[in-house]
Parts: structure tokens; C-alpha cells; sequence
């Protein structure tokens, strides 16, 4: 049975984080919390199979009265296709490093210091690139692969999500 003061507080960092859905499992149990339509959390128990809340995937809606012409959507459509396609041209061959967690990204130990990465720096499997705060509890996060910073994706303070890539990584 989950303890209620740990639902609490992860039904806290959703709300303090503005996340949907939240996916938690250690050995002995599986703990899927998600905010449906109209915000409040909802919690399940449980092994996640499917969708167990039954809450409808997020609707998304036109703004009414919106001034823009069709083909001035259609022309920033393609241009924000182009830039994309340019931008996933540039990181060919990159590999990122993600967050294991959610929580608080900090790219230094205290605000003092100086960061532990910068672009250009080379990195191995057991270099510490960041610390992710969660809980009040901070991990070291290691880059797990061996190559040179190309890109710092996120500033000290930001708010990460699991599997959100924090660095872009040129492979030696």
C-alpha cells in the first residue's frame, strides 16, 4: 500500500512542476499518478498497463477568431518544418545525454562554483555533468558515454522532466 504523505508529495511536484503525468516503480510497487482534463491528479496503484486511469488524452483546440490566414499558417508550417529539418541535420551523430529523473537541474554544485560542464569539454561514462534535485535529495548525474560537449540543453534552476535530454554529445 502507498503511503499517502509520498502521494502527497509527488501530487506537489506535479502541480509545482505543471506535469501530466507522473510514472514511479521500485521493487514493490508501480505508482502512476496523471492530471487529467481539469487538473486535478488522479492516482493509481498499480501496474500501468494501457490507461488506467481512463482519462482522455489532452484535447488540443483552434483559437476562435483567430486572424491569421490559411496560407500564413501554411507559411510558417514550412518554415518551422525547415528550421526543424535544419536543426536535426546539425544533430546527426549526437548523442544525448537525458535525465533519469524529474526534478531540478543544476549545472554547478552551489551557485558559486563553477559548472561542471561547458561546451567543448570532453566528457567520459563516469564524468558528473549535472545535479538533478529531487525531493530535496541531489543526484549526480553521469554523462554515460565518452565523447565532447556540443550543447547544453537546459540553464541552471529549470525544471526537467524523465527522459528530457539535458546535453548533446559528439561521440569520439
Amino acid at each position: 500500500m502507498i503511503d499517502i504523505r509520498k502521494l502527497k508529495e509527488l501530487v506537489r511536484l506535479m502541480v509545482e512542476n505543471d506535469l501530466s503525468e507522473l510514472n514511479l516503480q521500485d521493487q514493490q510497487e508501480t505508482v502512476t499518478v496523471k492530471r487529467g482534463l481539469g487538473g486535478a491528479p488522479t492516482a493509481h496503484a498499480a501496474p500501468a498497463a494501457g490507461n488506467p486511469s481512463g482519462a482522455s488524452a489532452p484535447m488540443t483546440s483552434a483559437k476562435a477568431g483567430s486572424s491569421a490566414s490559411p496560407g500564413a499558417t501554411a507559411s510558417s508550417d514550412a518554415n518551422t518544418s525547415a528550421a526543424a529539418a535544419d536543426k536535426a541535420a546539425s544533430d546527426a551523430g549526437l548523442v544525448a545525454i537525458v535525465s533519469p529523473m524529474v526534478g531540478t537541474y543544476y549545472g554547478s554544485p552551489n551557485p558559486e562554483a563553477a559548472a561542471f560542464i561547458t561546451v567543448g569539454k570532453q566528457v567520459t561514462t563516469d564524468t558528473t555533468v549535472c545535479l538533478v534535485e529531487a525531493m530535496k535529495v541531489f543526484n549526480e548525474i553521469k554523462a554515460e558515454t565518452t565523447g565532447t560537449i556540443e550543447r547544453v540543453l537546459v540553464q541552471s534552476g529549470q525544471s526537467v522532466e524523465y527522459g528530457q535530454k539535458l546535453f548533446l554529445v559528439r561521440p569520439i
